[in-house]
């Protein structure tokens, strides 16, 4: 019985965190678009709502494309102890103005 809920829980920590990936490489899309676009006010705001309220935003520009990671804590039930951080990343070319 301890190994099922060990396999259990083990799985249900790797569902979290490929959850937590797709949300925070939607949130780095997304911001991503938005600061091409010239809206880098509104990029914080869209990783916050995809990403959650703990997702962390860094924008970088160099040669005309603009740089976006995102990262945040993954919060699992067996990992609270165990600092885990995942990110993504995405680039996107500036919008001429």
């Amino acid at each position: 019985m301890p190994a099922a809920a060990i396999l259990l829980a083990a799985l249900l920590t790797g569902a979290a965190a490929g959850l937590t990936q797709l949300r925070l490489e939607e949130a780095a899309g997304a911001a991503a678009r938005l600061v091409m676009r010239g809206d880098s006010g509104e990029a914080a705001g869209a990783v916050a709502r995809l990403a959650g309220a703990g997702a962390v935003l860094e924008l970088s520009e160099s040669e005309g494309w603009v740089h976006v990671r995102v990262e945040s804590a993954l919060r699992a039930p067996l990992l609270d102890l165990l600092p885990i951080t995942l990110s993504a990343d995405a680039s996107a070319p500036q919008e001429d103005r």
